[in-house]
């Protein structure tokens, strides 16, 4: 890369800081012995490293002239036939073995009956699920009022005491926070409308706004009323599940909307709640600006279709898995023989359209959700703001560790945006089409997992940031059942982590193989990164190369593709 890396692979080969100097010794064997005895092989030509002495022409260009013919693709695993000994360039220049988007699985393509709705000591269901699996019927679970450091603190909670004074409050004294919550929300939620001068740093661009404020604390107090149990805590280190239905949610994030869980107003480091996001939505309110307009656009039009009889979703579930990497669990990278998934790249499109059915990755913050409730306006925070129902995995989802993930399935998409960031815009409503699953959840499926945020960004081509990234996105990406969908994912940590597209992609790619599944990546515009991935894929994919990236003639040449990602023109 210009001004950025030296013209040759030892860059690429300090980067990655190898410790183990007998294989580098063995590459460096067969790799002699290679040259003196197979004068006419075409592994050279197509080796970046044993071509860094050649002319610049004999190199991939990474320049985007790759283009693959129409028609033509090569399933991932086998090599392309050529005519004759050529360099890896001319090849790439000729074909591609990208597949296409129709060639990968999605959920409604492969759905497989589910069973009955079970429950169990790792997966928490907050509905009756005798009732559902005879009925279908959504109706609160009962259970008890329990007050500790492994479940939500209600604030319905009769353990939930506040210090309240005025009203008919004569004296200062504490009193139930419920009992203080519905004096102040219960003539709110009476009122047929609402003057908005009299609500803070509301938009007046809708003109529904007046009339849904009282229906918004309507639904906050009918909580002891649409959960009727405590929600655990997705505790770090622990593999566990939550299941809610979409009316639950929708009163949770009611309450969230008017403040009301306590311990939830602090994060300093000897809180409670240290460790987790916070989810009351008191930072939405705060130094207002146009970002936070059309957040606020986006939750309202969420709340508007929550609280209409007509259009509330009924019936709808949701689950919240968090999943936790176990060190048996984790892959020996460097012995791996997974050959490339399927690759499907593109500069146009995005996840959550073209990506539908698959597993959409959320390039997530270690704090689930990002700054979704402050200032944050990226990807994850779009993700939260068009899928709402997200934002309350804030409640109970602990800070995810470098071995862990969270995986949504059944979330609604509400609304539609143009933009990003500052030119973000909440632009109306999106009709959902997808279908529910055998527990009553829509087919989306969507995997938060948080990248590495390099100060430096030669510091992830480390072999212990690159192990780390592998295990992350493997941790999401590996299959628990039959029939699992591809991946639907794009730049993950690059941006304001700092993260090489080419090396994120790579290692997304990896990951995958390890977890047989293929991978629709969308470049978000990005042409050059495009092409850049069709020639590394086809390289790959050429050379028959494994995960743990040994060639089809058994050389280690780890180095070598990263070559491709360190030459390549900006």
């Amino acid at each position: 890369m210009a001004g950025s890396h030296r013209n040759n692979s030892d860059q690429v080969k300090d980067l990655m800081q190898f410790d183990h100097a007998s294989e580098n010794s063995n590459k460096e064997n067969n790799k002699d012995e290679k040259e003196n005895n197979s004068k006419e092989s075409t592994s050279k030509a197509s080796c970046p490293t044993c071509s860094a002495s050649s002319s610049s022409s004999s190199r991939p260009s990474g320049n985007g002239d790759v283009k693959g013919r129409p028609g033509e693709r090569n399933e991932p695993g086998q090599s392309q036939k050529q005519d004759g000994a050529s360099s890896s360039s001319s090849s790439l220049s000729s074909s591609s073995s990208c597949c296409e988007l129709r060639d990968l699985k999605r959920l409604r393509q492969h759905h497989s009956k589910m069973g009955p709705l079970t429950y169990s000591s790792t997966h928490i269901v907050l509905i009756d699920v005798p009732i559902f699996n005879r009925e279908r019927k959504v109706v609160a679970q009962t259970g008890r009022d329990i007050w500790n450091s492994n479940l939500v603190k209600m604030p319905d909670s009769s353990h939930s005491l506040m210090t309240a004074k005025g009203g008919f409050f004569q004296q200062s004294s504490l009193v139930p926070r419920w009992k203080v919550i519905t004096y102040h929300l219960a003539p709110l939620a009476k009122k047929t409308s609402l003057d908005v001068e009299d609500v803070a740093v509301v938009p007046k661009t809708e003109n529904y706004y007046p009339k849904l404020f009282p229906k918004i604390a309507d639904l906050a107090l009918k909580l002891q009323h649409i959960l009727r149990k405590v929600v655990p805590l997705l505790q770090g280190g622990q593999t566990a599940s939550i299941t809610l239905s979409q009316l639950q949610i929708a009163c949770l994030l009611a309450n969230a909307f008017f403040c009301t869980f306590p311990h939830r107003n602090t994060s300093t480091p000897k809180s409670e709640y240290h460790n987790y996001p916070t989810i009351n939505f008191s930072s939405l309110f705060w130094s207002w600006s146009d970002r936070k307009k059309e957040k606020l656009r986006a939750i309202m039009h969420y709340f508007k279709v929550v609280t209409d009889e007509k259009t509330k979703p009924k019936g709808g579930l949701v689950t919240f898995e968090r999943r936790c990497l176990s060190d048996t669990d984790i892959p020996d990278w460097r012995r791996c023989e997974e050959m490339m998934p399927k690759l499907y790249v593109s500069s146009k499109g995005d996840i959550e359209t073209e990506g539908t059915g698959m597993l959409q990755v959320d390039f997530a913050s270690s704090w689930i959700g990002g700054g979704v409730l402050g200032s944050g306006l990226v990807q994850e925070e779009i993700l939260f703001l068009i899928n709402p129902e997200l934002i309350v995995s804030r409640l109970f989802t602990e800070k995810l560790g470098d071995r862990e993930c969270l995986i949504i399935t059944g979330s609604q998409q509400y609304s539609s945006y143009s933009g990003y960031g500052d030119s973000f815009e909440w632009t109306g409503p999106h009709e959902e089409t997808l279908q529910r699953d055998d527990w009553s959840r829509l087919q989306r499926q969507i995997l938060a997992i948080d990248a590495q945020h390099y100060k430096h960004r030669k510091e992830q081509f480390k072999m212990i940031n690159v192990t780390r990234e592998l295990n992350k996105a493997y941790c999401g990406f590996q299959s628990i059942g039959p029939n699992e969908p591809d991946i639907a994912t794009g730049k993950w940590g690059c941006g304001a982590f700092n993260g090489d597209p080419h090396l994120k992609a790579v290692i997304q790619l990896m990951a995958a193989a390890k977890a047989n599944r293929g991978v629709a990546f969308f470049t978000f515009g990005d042409e050059d990164l495009e092409q850049g991935l069709k020639q590394i894929h086809h390289l790959l994919v050429k050379e028959k190369t494994t995960v743990a990236v040994r060639t089809s003639e058994g050389l280690l040449c780890r180095s070598e593709v990263l070559w491709w990602i360190s030459h390549r023109p900006v």
